[in-house]
């Protein structure tokens, strides 16, 4: 193994430090429902049976472009375009954050937090490693509601979601305004994430230093052409790697 002295790691959030513990399909159902009961209850007149099918319909249509350009107009955006069509163009962005809440109420204790994340993340800053987050996210308060609900904001530099920068994972920018935290060259920096596509991708074509977490990859990530340069199957692998490495 090459020495390749790392002092900076870059981690992504769902599916690599967190993940989902149930299915999504009939959560999100809930949760559209829960959003469209929400905008009825603030006063808004539109079709609460009928309004969460318009949700979907349009975070669908959000989800599957975003994919394609890697830009993110957040979930906020989305909503208050909709509700434009709807008939409501001036809805007042703390309506829409109530509804969103609702939302969240049925997915965000889906969330787990992995059980070695603790372990991985306390050995790494008592080894004097600098931390940050990148998390491809709709909407950036979701993301701090549960990094902090899991206690772990503490141990990162940053957090930085695509909803605050507009850019998704693989897209440079998003990596260089991460990298932009640290005066630390990128070929020290570490890429730590279970999207071969999004995480390892956009990290290699920046220089980092790449960690594939499988442990969760769906079937089909054999088939990508995508070469990490280490595959880990668990969080706490990571501590040794990074060591090694440097040997």
């Amino acid at each position: 193994m090459t020495a390749r002295i790392i002092q900076a790691v870059l981690f992504d959030l769902g599916g690599t430090l967190m993940y989902s513990r149930e299915p999504w399909e009939p959560i999100l159902e809930r949760g559209y429902r829960a959003m469209a009961e929400s905008f009825y209850a603030q006063g808004l007149d539109v079709d609460p049976h009928d309004l969460p099918r318009a949700i979907r319909y349009h975070l669908d249509q959000y989800f599957t472009r975003r994919e394609k350009d890697f830009y993110e107009t957040t979930y906020v955006a989305v909503l208050r375009e909709l509700l434009k069509d709807k008939g409501h163009p001036q809805v007042q962005v703390a309506v829409i954050r109530r509804a969103l809440d609702a939302f969240y109420a049925h997915t965000q204790p889906n969330w787990t937090l992995e059980d070695d994340a603790l372990l991985t993340l306390r050995t790494l800053e008592a080894g004097g490693y600098h931390l940050g987050l990148v998390s491809n996210a709709g909407d950036n308060q979701d993301v701090f509601q549960l990094v902090n609900r899991f206690k772990i904001e503490p141990f990162f530099d940053f957090v930085l979601t695509s909803a605050a920068c507009s850019y998704r994972k693989p897209h440079a920018r998003i990596f260089e305004l991460a990298l932009a935290h640290w005066h630390i060259p990128a070929r020290e920096i570490a890429m730590v994430g279970d999207s071969l596509e999004a995480d390892i991708a956009g990290a290699s074509a920046m220089g980092l230093y790449t960690a594939w977490i499988s442990r969760r990859a769906p079937r089909t990530a054999t088939r990508s052409t995508v070469r990490p340069d280490a595959e880990l199957t668990s969080l706490i692998e990571l501590p040794a790697l990074l060591s090694r490495l440097s040997a």
